[in-house]
């Protein structure tokens, strides 16, 4: 888990936005709005990123997930409670401020490993898989 580097930005607002879904950082002029789905994927629990390189879990349909509640931890980092039972992965500023910066590179990485691996953004039990399923009877 990565540590507080001492010139990491804090966020002066943290901003929960339920029916857009994003979480919304603010850094004086900077606003980061991360959607749910994407801090999910990107969680740094040990669970989801192993203990090593060459051990990460691809996350995989959380389109729908929802993010519960934003809990302080310490002062160095946040815990996120997601819809689907995950809250044991930490997000330090130093995540969150990277997760801000680099999301097109970090999304489009992530689209490219779903799309590679034959994963889908959606859960089984989601409309849009649902669909999916059903389309493919004729």
């Amino acid at each position: 888990m990565a540590g507080m580097e001492k010139d990491t930005p804090i966020p002066e607002a943290i901003r929960l936005h339920t029916k857009s879904r994003v979480l919304e950082l603010v850094y004086g002029e900077t606003v980061f709005r991360l959607p749910f789905e994407y801090l999910r994927v990107m969680t740094p629990s040990a669970e989801a990123r192993g203990h090593g390189p060459g051990q990460e879990t691809l996350q995989v349909g959380k389109r729908d997930v929802e993010l519960l509640a934003v809990e302080p931890s310490g002062t160095y980092a946040l815990k996120l409670v997601f819809s689907d039972g995950h809250d044991s992965g930490l997000y330090t500023w130093d995540l969150l401020y990277n997760l801000g910066v680099h999301h097109d590179e970090l999304w489009a990485e992530y689209l490219r490993l779903l799309e590679a691996q034959g994963a889908s953004r959606d859960s089984d039990d989601s409309p849009a898989a649902v669909a999916r399923s059903c389309s493919h009877h004729h």
